[in-house]
């Protein structure tokens, strides 16, 4: 229709433009439409264009000196002005005209936009409320099965009031259904409620979070209020490796054109903002790396310039400055749509009216236009599937205790009964694996906190954030709590209510740790109205970008001076609550996550293989390596036996042992069992961990089911019998060599990896036999014994572990003779002694915006904490964060705790050491049956020699 139908032209000075203007202007004649001008931009001014060009070369895959024809020929595709397109079409003055004619048709605001949400789950003859309070008080009387506590039912009344006001029962039901739909699978998909959520006994009842908001106190307002236009905000967590089958579920209740996954944007970082636009420019990738090699972390805003001197290049250079001015540009910039971590929009109607709905890079996902920020604006109810890996883990440790006659256990009945031996565990710092509290950070606040009921985990959880760091909350609580300070909780002068602020913060000793303290305390103290308290909740949402905390100090201040509170006072208090600014928990999130905290220590203290295997068999999570994982198990009494092709599966497993393995045969620090684990547990079975075929980088899960199935008839006798019977590759064979997989038919790697060799391409099974006649009569290559050093490195390759020894061992003769102490000896030495030690890097950590970088070293006698503060930063930033094996000086520092630190001055970069392990030749540890000097490495090993040994330490913020 001509009113719906234009013909659009522009002028990118091409040199043909008044040919082509005129063409389209006959077109538009002959079919009766009007003629448009426009810019077709593709940037906002001229100056933008070169950035342009590196974004087509980015899209192209290609270089800027090779881009050639697929780059525009000018910078003529940015926004113009009116004058200048009137100038441009001067001769077609109609097509200004049109453009005008567009504009004056549009009248379309968001306002315009009509949501409604599902109408599902309701049964025929139910309003959405009253099926709502019907299921939550069913779920009371279960619950309190003598009758429904008078404060449950003025909280419930309470709460049904305002979800009938605001209409949100088909939210609550829809949540209700999904995480329904997970419990009834077989088995069943873990699943738990976090967040706010928490907060709301309908959601407690429902079985969608496990917390007692009555129990606890918890502030409903915090989830929902009247004052507070928004929709409520359920997140629920799920096995990371099933909740696929929950998002799946969700597209077929509600159709694919009903439900869709919120967008989020994916901006450009400076590391991959470097590496990509270096790329463009034709810098090789091993430039590109070492020029990232001293940003911390993914989440950093901006390229320093002494960043880049710090690698070795000079920032003058003009390729460099080149380079450093397009990343600057490009920082921030949007790089991709993507999807959300699994925040889902369902509607009545059709979806894809309203938004438009894209198929995602992922199998079976769509996903929306439009992110978190503009679903928030319009108010619009999003349904958030989360995944968790720790559910998983605690699911597979489950199903592990199950099988092995361990006792059967769900989330509920694991910790009924606080454990006292859980709690010295913990106090010893013991954690490693354990969620939430594996990091170096929550492992050296565990001895100065001393847990020892469920709810210090709760504070556990959220003490070691970046807003009680910086408020500084930490100090005051661990003090009052250990008794060194006295607990003063201020009452106003004259007093109203003298207990009012104990009501709010006694729990914590008089320090506001939770959000939901930071509101009550408003409210109580300050006379802050509830929707006040909200707005003081909001700014400090950091994930939001929205803090604007400041605004709210004089009114808080004032109001609490105002009601006989002294200003000293109030300022503190204010000032606590500003960190939370920098990211504080809210209460009923840190009791979410407490839970998990409690059950996963339960199952590391009583039945530490089980967890560890667990753990393995659910990579990648957490803060460790599954070769710091498999050593905490054996320091801790468990024994790991290597992977092999006749006991080994898919997956890591357990295998009983007569007896509690003894000490020496794997570790120096070994015991029968856990000093924390009562006498009564050494009457339990004991398991060892069997190390599975996924630990083998490369080996495809299919192989290693196919040879399951082939070695249920009868265990593998060679090389040859294992190929034939379970069909595999010469790579799937050339990978279990590699590993060392099959010293059960009397072949190490080296003698193995000769045999798949020497196994000839293609050959049909008529001649297998007679081959093998053949081979039999073969003589013996009489090949050498491969050293233990070689060894260890091959592990490292093909597994990322060894259990054999660790590649500091054969370091050792290097750093003794400069003095070097191992972490063993540093762990030792006398408190304020000035020490230097070596190890492999674990992790770095450097919390939030925090004055700490946490290091974490291990050697073959232990690991080394290390604290570097952040002016020291600078100094020593590229030995920091290039490091792999990493030297420090500093000075051991011992708290009264029994918590060691190294409080390092200088690091050293001592990476290069490593090469050793494979050039040798270097001194191997007094072990029996190894060879006291490596030799070079076997030129049939299929690992080149300059391939890294160890994985790059994990760095977290």
């Amino acid at each position: 229709a001509p009113d719906a139908l234009w013909i659009g032209a522009t002028m990118p000075r091409a040199g043909a433009d008044h040919r082509r203007l005129a063409r389209l202007a006959a077109l538009a004649g002959r079919l009766g439409l009007p003629l448009l001008a426009t810019n077709d931009a593709l940037y906002a001014e001229p100056a933008q264009r070169p950035l342009h060009d590196i974004l087509t070369c980015i899209r192209e895959k290609t270089t800027i000196h090779e881009a050639g024809q697929r780059l525009a020929a000018n910078a003529e595709r940015h926004l113009k002005s009116p004058a200048e397109m009137a100038r441009l079409f001067g001769d077609y003055p109609q097509a200004i005209a049109a453009s005008s004619d567009i504009l004056s048709r549009i009248s379309f605001t968001l306002d315009d936009l009509r949501y409604e949400y599902p109408h599902e789950p309701v049964p025929e003859g139910w309003e959405p409320h009253d099926w709502l309070e019907h299921l939550v008080m069913e779920a009371a009387k279960e619950r309190w099965p003598e009758g429904v506590p008078a404060r449950a039912e003025a909280l419930l009344t309470d709460e049904f009031d305002l979800i009938r006001k605001q209409q949100y029962a088909y939210y609550f039901l829809t949540v209700h259904d999904v995480v329904k739909f997970a419990r009834a699978q077989d088995p069943p998909i873990l699943c738990q409620g976090r967040g706010s959520a928490a907060n709301s006994m309908v959601c407690y009842l429902l079985g969608i979070t496990s917390v007692d908001p009555m129990k606890y106190d918890l502030l409903f307002s915090r989830f929902v209020s009247e004052e507070r236009k928004e929709p409520p905000d359920i997140d629920v967590d799920f096995e990371h490796e099933r909740r696929e089958e929950v998002m799946q579920y969700i597209y077929r209740r509600y159709g694919r054109e009903r439900a869709g996954i919120a967008a989020t944007v994916i901006h450009y970082r400076p590391r991959s903002a470097v590496r990509e636009v270096g790329k463009a420019l034709g810098f090789s990738e091993d430039v590109t790396s070492r020029l990232v090699s001293t940003v911390w972390g993914s989440y950093s805003s901006e390229m320093e310039e002494r960043r880049i001197g710090e690698t070795g290049f000079d920032p003058a250079n003009p390729e460099i400055v080149r380079l450093k001015r397009l990343v600057d540009r490009i920082l921030q910039f949007p790089r991709h749509l993507s999807q959300h971590v699994g925040g889902y929009v369902l509607t009545q109607g059709r979806l894809d009216e309203i938004v438009p709905i894209h198929n995602a890079a992922m199998e079976d996902r769509t996903f929306i236009e439009w992110d978190k920020d503009d679903i928030d604006a319009l108010g619009l109810m999003k349904v958030d599937i989360l995944a968790l890996g720790m559910l998983t883990c605690v699911r597979k440790a489950l199903e592990l205790m199950a099988s092995h006659g361990l006792g059967s256990f769900d989330l509920q009945s694991i910790g009924t009964e606080e454990d006292p031996a859980v709690y010295d565990m913990l106090c010893k710092g013991d954690s490693i694996g354990v969620f939430q509290v594996e990091s170096r950070a929550q492992i050296n606040m565990l001895p100065r906190l001393r847990p020892r009921e469920f709810y210090d985990l709760v504070i556990q959880v959220a003490i070691v954030r970046p807003g009680p760091i910086e408020g500084e909350m930490v100090h005051p609580y661990l003090r009052r709590r250990s008794g060194k300070e006295p607990v003063e909780i201020p009452s106003p002068d004259p007093p109203h209510d003298p207990d009012e602020l104990r009501q709010v913060l006694g729990k914590t000793f008089g320090v506001p740790l939770f959000q939901e303290q930071a509101m009550k305390l408003a409210i109580v103290a300050a006379e802050f109205s509830p929707s006040d308290a909200n707005k003081l909740r909001r700014s400090m949402a950091t994930f939001r970008h929205v803090g604007n905390i400041d605004r709210f100090e004089r009114k808080m201040v004032e109001g609490m001076v105002r009601r006989g509170y002294a200003r000293d006072f109030a300022e503190r208090c204010f000032k606590q609550i500003e960190g939370f600014g920098s990211y504080g928990f809210p209460e009923s999130h840190a009791l979410s996550f407490a839970r998990l905290v409690y059950v996963s220590s339960w199952i590391k203290c009583h039945h530490p293989a089980v967890f560890a295997c667990a753990l393995l068999n659910s990579q990648p999570m957490g803060f460790y390596a599954p070769a710091q994982l498999v050593r905490d198990l054996i320091e801790h009494g468990g024994e790991v036996r290597e992977i092999d092709i006749n006991a080994s599966g898919w997956d890591n497993g357990l295998e009983e042992i007569c007896a509690p393995a003894k000490a020496g045969a794997q570790s120096r620090k070994r015991n029968p069992q856990p000093p924390w684990v009562p006498a009564s547990a050494g009457t339990h079975r004991h398991f060892a961990l069997r190390l599975g075929f996924r630990q083998i980088d490369g080996f495809h899960r299919d192989w290693a089911d196919a040879l399951v199935e082939a070695r249920a008839a009868a265990p593998f006798t060679g090389i040859e019998d294992l190929a034939r019977r379970a069909d595999l590759p010469r790579r799937a064979l050339r990978l279990l060599a590699d590993a060392d997989g099959c010293r059960s038919i009397g072949l190490d790697r080296r003698q193995a990896l000769w045999e798949v060799r020497r196994m000839p391409k293609g050959e049909l099974p008529l001649f297998a036999a007679a081959r093998q006649r053949e081979l039999a009569d073969e003589p013996d290559a009489r090949l050498p014994a491969m050293p233990l050093a070689e060894h260890v490195v091959a592990d490292y390759q093909t597994t990322r572990l060894s259990l054999r020894a660790h590649p500091m061992a054969f370091l050792r003769p290097i750093f003794e003779s400069e003095g070097v102490l191992s972490c063993a000896q540093t762990n030792a030495a006398k408190n304020g002694a000035r020490v230097r030690c070596a190890g492999v890097v674990l992790i770095r950590q450097r919390p939030g915006k925090g004055n700490a970088i946490f290091i974490t070293i291990e050697d073959e006698t232990g690991i080394v904490n290390a604290l570097l503060w952040a002016r020291h930063l600078d100094r020593l930033r590229r030995a920091v964060m290039a490091s792999r094996l990493m030297a420090i000086e500093g000075e051991v520092q011992r708290s009264e705790e029994g918590v060691v630190h190294l409080m390092a001055v200088d690091i050293a970069d001592r990476t290069g050491e490593l090469d050793r392990l494979a050039d040798g030749p270097v001194r191997s540890p007094d072990m029996a049956g190894a060879d006291s000097v490596t030799s070079a490495p076997d030129p049939r090993h299929s690992h080149p020699r300059n391939v890294r040994i160890l994985p790059r330490p994990r760095d977290f913020h």
